[in-house]
């Protein structure tokens, strides 16, 4: 079965449920899964101003920090972000700034990839956010895998056929309709992944 890194940044917690979400799809399908989250650049004292930031790091700290090398096992990824005006999370964006090295070996090429996000607004730049972060894969030669309408989760979600997209409902739980689309992202990626993986062994066979 496939191989799937699920690679996400979150200061809050939303993103981070909505990537163990996709985790929880991609292994229904039987595939091997990294949850894997982006490093932290901002520094303890800023953090510490913001109870609800320092209380997820503190609660997530075990979650393995991501390396280009899980992009390399992996047979597929997903990458989720929050928005940052209109554009991915900056410590996500350091680490894909970090995968030149897979990259320009021909590592990271025809690998099934998806995003998720949110933003704190209905019309906060999530969509934005999505297309900036599928800018990557074009470089990389990825196959961008959208949920498209899919599955009736994504209406559900709010019909974003891009990604999985939310708006931070700003300490509340997040609706169903977005874990249930982000299960869907996750078993949607992993199924192609699989057909994909099978692809690049028969053309280097």
């Amino acid at each position: 079965m496939s191989k799937i890194a699920i690679i996400y940044y979150s200061s809050t917690g939303n993103t981070y449920h909505v990537a163990k979400a996709a985790a929880e799809g991609a292994q229904s399908t039987g595939a091997e899964v990294r949850l894997l989250r982006a490093a932290e650049l901002v520094p303890d004292s800023v953090i510490d101003k913001v109870p609800n930031w320092r209380a997820h790091i503190d609660a997530t700290k075990d979650v393995p920090v991501a390396t280009p090398d899980d992009l390399v096992w992996a047979d597929g990824f997903l990458f989720g972000t929050p928005t940052r005006f209109g554009l991915p999370a900056a410590q996500l964006k350091q680490f894909i700034d970090g995968c030149s090295g897979p990259w320009s070996q021909g590592k990271l090429q025809d690998k099934a990839t998806g995003v998720f996000g949110g933003a704190g607004n209905v019309h906060g730049g999530q969509e934005a956010t999505l297309l900036a972060l599928q800018n990557v894969f074009y470089h990389w030669g990825s196959v961008i895998v959208p949920i498209g309408y899919t599955d009736p989760a994504v209406y559900a979600a709010g019909g974003n056929p891009y990604g999985v997209s939310f708006t931070d409902p700003r300490g509340d739980a997040l609706p169903d309709g977005v874990l249930d689309a982000a299960r869907h992202l996750g078993r949607r990626t992993a199924k192609i992944a699989e057909l994909l993986r099978s692809y690049r062994e028969a053309a280097s066979a």
